[in-house]
């Protein structure tokens, strides 16, 4: 990894980092608004880079950069898989949201994403929300996610995994819906909370978990839900397990006392590593990875302009469930973990894209979606 020299502007520094397999990463400081952050761009080859911003007080720096750059390539695969016009990007900011954020904060972090000139694309994330996109828009046509009418953000990303879920149940278990399933939920943020509405409607039985226990209260009395410590969640008795929380959580060792025999989520990255992948899929546990459930958010960015509706959105996500069998079926013709054959189609896209078009036509695919 390589410095270069900070560039001032509008007072907010930028200064490129040079890293190994990313095409453009920058950390981004204005002292006076408290803005310390670093935006990811992985790969540009299908269209501009897109990913969600995201606020957390991380313990370091490098644990920080460390974020920006895994979700950053995770985004790419997600578009990728998702047939979209988008590359992979991420923007983090170091910080505590409820304290920390300002609009100032915002704007400053604006002002260098307009800087990037449509490099990268940014949205609501964890620690953001559609109001905090708004005013970034105030400075920068680059941030994007559009609220409701009640205000919130288009629940694509939940309805995606839902649609996962059950076209993985479906082959895994020959059921038709979630009748008799019980599936270990964890984490109940706009996500969690929304994917549970989805499989309760579906039938299925619910165990919840989350740090906040104001939130399990909530999911108990609207879902029935049976409330599980969190440090036990993830070994919970279930025929599906869904992390919808942060990444990491599947370790060596957590893997182990997994006994569900279906694991499907919308936290992303999952995996605390790669290779745990073959390690789940030994123990003869299914793996849904992580960026083929989980797009609907990006999908919903996508449609944004004339003719956007959330309803247009919610049906545009059935071909995440269609992706989803896709990988499946070759990884059970295969005998290999879906993450193996979910890798390996990425490659394969990204290949026919780059032949397929030159920048010029992105624009011309972006449109097309509307």
């Amino acid at each position: 990894m390589t410095f270069a020299s900070p560039v001032v502007l509008n007072a907010v520094s930028l200064k490129r980092l040079s890293i190994q397999g990313y095409e453009e990463v920058v950390e981004v400081r204005h002292d006076g608004a408290g803005l310390h952050a670093f935006i990811a761009i992985h790969d540009r080859t299908l269209g501009p880079a897109f990913g969600g911003c995201r606020m957390m007080p991380y313990q370091t720096t490098p644990a920080a950069l460390s974020d920006a750059l895994l979700l950053s390539a995770a985004m790419t695969r997600k578009s990728a898989l998702a047939d979209l016009p988008f590359g992979g990007g991420k923007c983090v900011v170091i910080g505590e949201p409820a304290r920390q954020k300002s609009d100032a904060l915002l704007l400053r972090l604006a002002e260098a994403i307009d800087r990037l000139g449509g490099r990268y694309l940014t949205a609501d994330d964890v620690g953001t929300s559609v109001r905090d996109m708004e005013v970034m828009r105030r400075v920068t046509p680059h941030a994007r996610g559009l609220p409701d009418a009640a205000g919130e953000p288009c629940p694509a990303a939940a309805y995606g995994t839902f649609l996962s879920l059950l076209a993985a149940a479906r082959l895994r278990f020959g059921v038709t819906d979630l009748s008799g399933v019980t599936v270990a939920v964890q984490g109940l943020g706009s996500l969690g909370f929304r994917l549970c509405r989805y499989l309760r409607d579906a039938g299925a039985q619910l165990l919840v978990s989350d740090i906040r226990p104001e939130a399990v209260e909530m999911a108990r009395a609207a879902f029935d839900a049976v409330s599980v410590p969190p440090d036990r969640i993830l070994s919970a008795a279930a025929d599906i397990l869904s992390p919808n929380a942060l990444g990491g959580v599947l370790t060596s060792r957590s893997i182990a006392d997994v006994k569900a025999p279906l694991i499907v989520g919308g936290a992303n990255n999952q995996l605390q590593e790669k290779r745990l992948a073959q390690a789940l899929h030994e123990r003869a546990v299914l793996f849904v990875p992580d960026y083929v459930a989980n797009a609907g958010g990006v999908i919903d960015v996508a449609l944004e302009g004339p003719g956007y509706s959330a309803e247009r959105v919610l049906k545009a996500c059935g071909r995440i469930a269609d992706t989803t069998l896709l990988i499946l079926a070759r990884a059970s013709r295969k005998g290999r973990p879906p993450l193996e054959v979910a890798e390996a189609l990425v490659r394969e896209r990204l290949v026919q894209g780059a032949a397929r078009q030159d920048r010029s036509t992105i624009g011309e695919e972006h449109a097309a979606w509307h």
